[in-house]
């Protein structure tokens, strides 16, 4: 009988020639609908993480928890960093549609429970609600995107994709002061609804995937190892140098909890049938590289350039929502390199070039950087950004194009949640390491360019959490504070040059696999049984 079977798949594997697009759920105009959903998707979760920053001392004064304000934003990174992996292997368990849109649902959910909020405990119980949601929007689009196109012609679509992220960090600030003076705060999560619902239609209504029948057993244990254990570790990286010293005992507790927990992660995974991430996976060179490349670019990236608002906003004294728009130059030079490797990775079929390039150009951007004074022109400060955003747009999306053209079609969700994953990871170790070398450093600093009463009077981590109280401290103060405080930002920015020539140097390890020129569709037999199991069709995908 399944011998019989396989004869039938084969025939029919020879035999089936569906019209262009339409096996992968869209046809023609489709295409485009499809991809303008996964955009809005994606537009939503990146969002969430930049309208809030400037709603945030508003809801603290509204909700009167001034002392709970972190964790509107901990949060939500914690849990949609945990749910990644959870959503990818989902996916790939039970296709990707279904979850895609149970993601969005939860998202919606979340956003609206945020909006009525009415205590500070609410909002943070409602906010982690809804990063479950955002974990499962950017993985969910990426992956789809692995079900429509090949991964030749995927690069000629990461120009929109990068389009989306750089509207979200300029919109972001912007929108969020928008509808926090004009509105409240509560439109902040409120607007998610709409757009959201009309992102649901979309997805219902113009992709349609075949549905896969797959036999499973979920990994309980794996998920409940690994959630702990990268809880552990965001926590550590959020309180360590801050609200707690490295050294407490606190500290130390949840550095042996990681250890431990995620030590038996490993263990578990190494015996279980359906493993939340497959350490075989590990045996793929391109997927080890790239994930420990994505690990030190999200360091380096999220460690280091979350400094340069703060350098904006602190140093050259732009207001929160217009440090927004100062951002512009680096977020032209990421869509620059986007736009520019998508289609010649879809003309040559070539992508290592990139990542090579992209973390030399890095490297050479935070150095520039860390010579930005407090009398360095906006024009110079403005062309420092954009060589950083040529970087990013040149490192991030190809990443994820290697990682999915290396694994089989059965684990494609499972592998792009894990470049999500590890880049996320390496951003909360970024931000933990260059937050604690920034702060000695200041405090090193201050007693240089501030008399001893002075000091005495000065609250400094107020004053750097919020620069706008800074314009009120007498003329000397403020000078004396600022060139401490971009002195400091230079010794982060230099810092993190040699962690990005690491990853420059590992981007030579990355294997040039050839990139398919055809898309992998799943099966859909009412009969597929466990011999089907990585069985796929497979067509030429044609012009779009």
């Amino acid at each position: 009988m399944v011998a019989d079977r396989q004869g039938r798949q084969g025939a029919h594997e020879e035999s089936w020639e569906p019209p262009p697009i339409q096996a992968a759920g869209a046809e023609g105009n489709n295409l485009w609908v499809v991809l303008a959903a996964l955009m809005l998707a994606t537009m939503l979760a990146s969002l969430d993480q930049t309208v809030v920053a400037t709603a945030l001392p508003t809801i603290a004064g509204d909700l009167r928890g001034l002392n709970h304000l972190s964790w509107v934003v901990t949060a939500y990174m914690l849990t949609s960093t945990i749910s990644t992996p959870l959503w990818g292997k989902l996916g790939d368990l039970h296709g990707r549609k279904r979850f895609f849109q149970v993601s969005i649902a939860i998202f919606l959910a979340g956003s609206a429970l945020c909006g009525i909020s009415q205590t500070m405990q609410e909002l943070i119980v409602f906010r982690a609600i809804q990063g479950i949601g955002g974990g499962g929007l950017l993985v969910g689009a990426q992956a789809i995107i692995g079900d429509l196109v090949s991964a030749r012609e995927r690069g000629r679509y990461l120009g929109y994709f990068g389009a989306v992220f750089g509207f979200t960090s300029v919109a972001g600030p912007l929108l969020g002061g928008f509808f926090t003076q004009q509105l409240s705060w509560r439109w902040v999560f409120y607007v998610n609804i709409p757009f959201g619902l009309v992102t649901l239609v979309m997805v219902a209504t113009r992709f349609h995937m075949p549905t896969r029948r797959r036999p499973h057993s979920l990994d309980y244990a794996g998920t409940a190892l690994l959630s702990g254990g990268v809880s552990a570790v965001i926590l550590m990286t959020t309180w360590g140098g801050g609200a707690l010293s490295w050294t407490s005992p606190e500290m130390l507790s949840l550095g042996v909890t990681a250890v431990v927990l995620l030590g038996a992660f490993a263990v578990v995974e190494t015996r279980t049938a359906e493993p939340l991430v497959p350490l075989a996976l590990f045996r793929e060179r391109v997927f080890t590289v790239s994930s420990i490349v994505a690990f030190m670019v999200g360091f380096v990236l999220f460690g280091a350039i979350v400094y340069i608002p703060l350098y904006l906003q602190t140093v050259h004294g732009a207001a929160p929502t217009t440090s927004g728009l100062e951002l512009v130059p680096m977020v032209v030079g990421m869509l620059a390199t986007f736009i520019a490797s998508g289609r010649l990775i879809t003309r040559y079929g070539r992508y290592k070039i990139f990542p090579v390039m992209g973390t030399a150009t890095i490297a050479i951007g935070l150095y520039l950087l860390s010579l930005m004074t407090p009398d360095t022109s906006m024009p110079v400060s403005s062309a420092f950004m954009f060589v950083i955003g040529l970087g990013m747009g040149a490192v991030l999306q190809v990443l994820v194009i290697a990682v999915q053209n290396a694994v089989p079609y059965n684990q494609l969700g499972t592998a792009t949640s894990a470049a999500t994953f590890f880049r996320s990871i390496g951003g909360a170790f970024g931000v933990a390491v260059f937050g604690a070398i920034f702060n000695n450093r200041l405090f090193q600093l201050l007693p240089r360019f501030l008399p001893p009463k002075a000091l005495a009077a000065i609250s400094h981590r107020r004053i750097t959490a919020n620069p706008a109280q800074l314009k009120a401290l007498p003329s000397q103060m403020h000078q004396g504070y600022v060139t401490a405080f971009s002195d400091a930002l230079h010794t982060v920015f230099l810092t993190a040059v040699p962690f990005a020539m690491i990853a420059f140097l590992l981007t030579w390890l990355l294997k040039e696999v050839p990139l398919r020129d055809q898309v992998l569709v799943p099966l859909d037999a009412p009969e597929a049984g466990p011999e089907s199991l990585g069985t796929n069709l497979v067509r030429k995908h044609g012009s779009s």
